[in-house]
């Protein structure tokens, strides 16, 4: 059976969120619209698990909905390519589980998806929990925008480099959409690969769209579509993270951009992080990794264990 929309969402020890979130999904998505749900557990706890598995258990006689438990953290785009495997819909919607639909987003996005064959993938308006709006649309991790920062390119071009924290009335082409709400042609998805399961987290939005855009695929804000998102409850700071944000950010650079750039950036990242350390001892951590020059063998996805339930 084909579905219209296969919806892809990831737990990992934040049950709650998930709950909350399907819920939403629930509750405004139209019963027109043939859905099917892929929550794919990351390695929770067993409590974790237990609950959502009980709560999934719950609703899965009225919905076609499924649970699939990895024994090891794969990361985002490696949790995500599990639901992908099993997905049949011709539209694939990645969720973050700490996001809660204020409308018919998954409608809106398929109707906006349907019209406009140019399109790779698109996204919602974002807003944080106190209403305040949250970037949808961004621009590619780029040397450029690291070294002058995104504010200078949108002054130098904005057309290239559209204003990421405006409130926009209508559909707006970005260079990519967050990652905490993407909505793909899964024809499209497909054609490029999927996500690069080599990023563990972070920036797998700049990779699959860098690739997207070489088919000659856009991505676009729909702020029709709205919804609120707790920023950074799935992934809290931490100096393992900012680590792994590095990590992932040469990495793509290193594959969209060559070598030069990657080089460029890393010795720029180096003299920041080694005089940031100086006032900030807790960034040393940081600053190793970089002098290690940020390899993909340190990610944590290779410190993973697996552990069975």
């Amino acid at each position: 059976m084909l579905f219209d929309v296969s919806v892809i969402i990831i737990n990992y020890n934040t049950t709650e969120y998930t709950i909350n979130c399907i819920e939403s999904i629930f509750r405004y998505t139209s019963k027109n619209l043939n859905c099917e749900y892929f929550i794919i557990d990351n390695d929770s706890n067993s409590k974790n698990y237990y609950d959502l598995k009980k709560y999934i258990d719950s609703v899965s006689n009225s919905n076609s909905i499924k649970l699939i438990r990895s024994d090891i953290n794969t990361g985002f785009g490696g949790g995500n390519m599990i639901g992908v495997r099993e997905a049949k819909g011709k539209y694939l919607a990645f969720i973050n589980n700490d996001v809660l639909l204020e409308n018919d987003c998954l409608s809106i996005l398929k109707n906006f998806m349907d019209s406009n064959k140019n399109v790779g993938v698109c996204g919602p308006q974002a807003f944080k929990e106190n209403g305040k709006i949250l970037p949808t649309i961004d621009h590619f991790a780029s040397l450029g925008r690291e070294l002058f920062g995104r504010k200078v390119l949108e002054s130098i071009n904005s057309n290239k480099y559209p204003k990421r924290k405006t409130l926009y009335s209508e559909p707006q082409k970005g260079q990519f959409v967050a990652g905490s709400f993407m909505f793909f042609n899964a024809e499209s998805f497909n054609k490029v690969g999927g996500f690069d399961t080599n990023i563990f987290l972070y920036h797998e939005e700049t990779d699959i769209c860098k690739r997207l855009s070489k088919i000659n695929k856009e991505a676009f804000l729909v702020p029709e579509g709205r919804f609120i998102h707790f920023h950074g409850a799935s992934t809290p700071k931490s100096i393992a993270l900012k680590i792994e944000l590095k990590i992932s950010l040469l990495y793509v650079i290193r594959k969209h951009y060559g070598m030069l750039a990657f080089y460029i950036l890393l010795t720029y990242l180096q003299i920041k992080y080694i005089f940031s350390s100086l006032v900030k001892p807790k960034n040393w951590p940081v600053f190793i990794a970089l002098f290690k020059q940020a390899p993909l063998s340190i990610s944590l996805k290779h410190k993973q264990q697996i552990h069975r339930l």
